[in-house]
């Protein structure tokens, strides 16, 4: 792989939100981008029996107050394979802090979209069409799979489309400068 997914910008000319996979639904593996290398590296391994319950990936061209792009889950039809880069519109986002053991809280929000490819979700437009037991599920699992890294995971609240769009633009800024 030669490019530079960290340097994409986070829309492409229809108005998605550009998502690069680092996890793949139902895998156990998180991959994080290494701009340095290019490349996908293992960053670590869940315990068995957990799995993303979602494709989990980043926004390019953002930089969120963990120093890293914005995370984002997509809502797609089949499972995506790392390094893909899906074309979403966004749905919402789930408000959190994250809390290294010793360390201060830091924001690091979960953003929701849906893959522009999706028939399965084509209807999901917006958080509350989510079902609440599926938003439930993903914000156990983000509960467990933080706390299984010693890290606490505090979920501050839900918001829009709107607000997930503001994360965004907030992370273009700190990633330009």
């Amino acid at each position: 792989m030669n490019a530079n997914l960290d340097q994409l910008e986070p829309f492409d000319d229809a108005g998605s939100v550009r998502v690069v996979v680092e996890a793949t639904k139902g895998r156990r593996s998180k991959l994080k981008y290494e701009p340095s290398l290019r490349a996908f590296a293992l960053h670590h391994v869940i315990p068995a029996g957990s799995a993303f319950p979602l494709d989990f990936g980043f926004v390019p061209g953002t930089q969120g107050q963990d120093g890293d792009p914005l995370d984002v889950l997509v809502f797609a039809d089949e499972p995506t394979p790392v390094g893909a880069i899906v074309a979403a519109r966004l749905i919402g986002v789930i408000e959190a802090t994250q809390q290294p053991q010793g360390k201060e809280a830091i924001r690091n929000d979960r953003i929701l979209a849906v893959a522009r490819a999706s028939d399965t979700y084509c209807d999901w437009n917006a958080l509350e069409d989510v079902p609440e037991s599926i938003v439930r599920g993903i914000e156990s699992f983000f509960e467990s799979y933080n706390a299984q890294r010693g890290v606490k995971f505090t979920i501050l609240g839900r918001s829009g489309r709107e607000r997930a769009l503001q994360l965004i633009r907030e992370g273009q800024q700190a990633w330009r400068k």
